[in-house]
């Protein structure tokens, strides 16, 4: 079974993207940390980060810094944070997040935002890459 990431990359659940190529996508979480909460996954469904193919894994960091900086551009933040944890979807996912405190890592807490402010802050980010 497809997993939630692959639908997305299929097009059949939406996501704010910020960016995307033939290999790999950037969106916003849903359910975010701090705003601008982003991930980045490889289009090809691998669960685990260190099963993918070595040179995939070089691109997916690639990926993921240009998104990073993009981040770093738009939302005041001290830095951004990279976190690979993987246990919620069993898809690889680079989690990229805006840093103020440390408690910004936190995934037990999320910030709120509505449709309009997903919508207004993927396209900002997407600006700056």
């Amino acid at each position: 079974m497809a997993s939630l990431f692959t639908k997305i990359v299929r097009g059949e659940v939406p996501a704010y993207k910020i960016a995307e190529d033939s290999q790999f996508l950037a969106f916003l979480d849903v359910n975010p940390n701090a705003k601008g909460h982003t991930l980045c996954i490889p289009k090809k469904e691998v669960n685990k980060i260190f099963d993918l193919e070595e040179e995939i894994y070089q691109e997916l960091m690639r990926f993921s810094r240009k998104v990073a900086i993009a981040l770093e551009k738009t939302i005041d933040c001290k830095r951004v944070g990279m976190a690979v944890v993987g246990l919620e979807v069993p898809h690889v996912h680079v989690h990229l997040i805006p840093l103020n405190s440390m408690n910004d890592m936190d995934f037990s807490k999320s910030v709120k935002m509505q449709d309009e402010e997903f919508e207004k802050l993927a396209k900002s980010i997407h600006v700056n890459l």
